[in-house]
């Protein structure tokens, strides 16, 4: 009320002259300021019983509603040692989940989906204890979160298999970080497993997120699971090349190169006669991770050693023959 009425005195202060017109300037100038002192006055005043009724204020509320103010601050204080209460276990479960999977060799992936689900439950068993503190029936909201969860799970039914997928990859755990594999239309190298994706990286640098789903259903192809791979090279040579000598060139290739092993024994195999050359294939195990240098390494010496060995690769090659060709007569 004080302010609308400042604010009325000072409308009518600077009033046009229009609305004056019946009294002479020096009139109206003493009657508006007369007005404005007027409210200026009401307003002190008001001012002055608020600051003279402040303690007393503060004292009936206090008298009225002290064990309503005692059992709010307990509620409060509860309320927080329920957080702090929280959030020591959360901590001490993930220091807890970090051990355990490091005793059993688990990756940083299970560990920090499973640390997400124990921390999420966590916290909502803090919530619902904090609403139960403040006086919320906490059991009608569980059976209308349990009947929302419902619906939202038959709206979200294939985020959810995402879930379901995601959990069965990460306790059957067919790759972990780090690994290259190809499952149907997606391949590349693990860069993390999550509950809804997995995120892979191509060779040549793009991103790909698969939904948990969609990897889980389909055959997956690890390369970088066992320790050793077995590469398979195949090169052509002529019809008139003698093959052990052939055969000999590429074993000694194979036998000078230090990354593969010894034991299995590296092979050269015929594998085809084809049209224009007799296809010979190197067969050797290396480690993996030595896999793609031993492959371009041993592929850059086929040639000048075959070379070196007097053998040729030879280009594609056509016979042609011609029926019923016309004969060529003497001196043409």
């Amino acid at each position: 009320m004080i302010p609308y009425a400042l604010l009325a005195a000072a409308a009518e202060a600077v009033a046009p002259a229009t609305a004056e017109s019946a009294e002479t300037a020096a009139a109206a100038a003493q009657r508006r300021q007369s007005l404005l002192e007027s409210h200026l006055n009401d307003a002190d005043s008001v001012v002055r019983q608020l600051q003279e009724q402040g303690p007393g204020f503060f004292s009936n509320l206090w008298n009225n509603h002290s064990d309503d103010i005692i059992r709010f601050v307990k509620v409060v204080i509860l309320a927080l040692v329920v957080i702090v209460v929280a959030k020591l276990v959360s901590m001490a479960a993930r220091k807890i989940i970090a051990r355990l999977f490091k005793k059993i060799e688990g990756d940083e992936s299970l560990t920090y989906a499973t640390y997400t689900i124990v921390r999420t439950l966590i916290w909502v068993i803090g919530t619902l204890i904090i609403l139960d503190l403040f006086g919320f029936n906490t059991a009608s909201l569980l059976t209308v979160l349990g009947a929302a969860g419902l619906a939202i799970g038959l709206a979200m039914k294939d985020s959810l298999s995402n879930i379901a997928a995601g959990i069965m990859l990460l306790i059957l755990r067919p790759y972990k970080l780090g690994d290259y594999i190809d499952c149907g239309s997606v391949s590349g190298t693990i860069q993390q497993m999550g509950l809804f994706s997995t995120i892979l990286k191509t060779p040549d640098g793009l991103f790909v997120s698969a939904p948990n789903s969609v990897v889980f259903g389909t055959p997956i192809k690890n390369y970088s699971r066992n320790p050793v791979r077995r590469s398979d090279i195949t090169v052509g040579i002529a019809y008139a090349d003698s093959l052990p000598v052939a055969i000999q060139a590429m074993k000694d290739i194979m036998s000078h190169e230090p990354m593969v092993l010894k034991d299995p024994a590296p092979e050269v195999l015929v594998s085809e006669l084809a049209d224009s050359s007799v296809q010979l294939t190197l067969r050797y195990w290396t480690a993996t991770a030595d896999y793609w240098p031993a492959y371009w390494t041993i592929k850059a010496q086929l040639k000048p050693a075959i070379e070196a060995a007097g053998l040729n690769i030879p280009f594609p090659q056509r016979v042609v023959t011609f029926v019923n060709a016309p004969e060529a007569k003497p001196g043409e």
